[in-house]
């Protein structure tokens, strides 16, 4: 399997598991930030702190970050529920 092929299949795959976990989320911008979330905690960044991912999301400051884990309306127990069967299921 090629990088490009597998980079290709990751990609596919976080699409995927952000489409389980949309409904969990009542706006677009906490499943935008969900999905930068994600992609900065598998990402081979070597510090995962709110800069770091914010700056992996393209984001000036960890605002973004820390307003998604802290103050976004989401269902943190139904996220975690879907993310678990996720990975039994792959």
């Amino acid at each position: 399997m090629t990088h490009a092929s597998e980079a290709h299949r990751w990609a596919d795959q976080l699409d995927d598991l952000v489409a389980r976990i949309a409904p969990r989320f009542s706006r677009v911008e906490p499943r935008r930030r969900a999905r930068a979330y994600l992609q900065g905690l598998l990402s081979p960044l070597e510090r995962k702190n709110g800069w770091h991912l914010a700056e992996a999301a393209g984001d000036a400051s960890p605002d973004g970050v820390q307003d998604f884990l802290a103050r976004m309306h989401w269902e943190a127990d139904a996220v975690r529920d879907d993310l678990q069967t996720y990975v039994v299921e792959h």
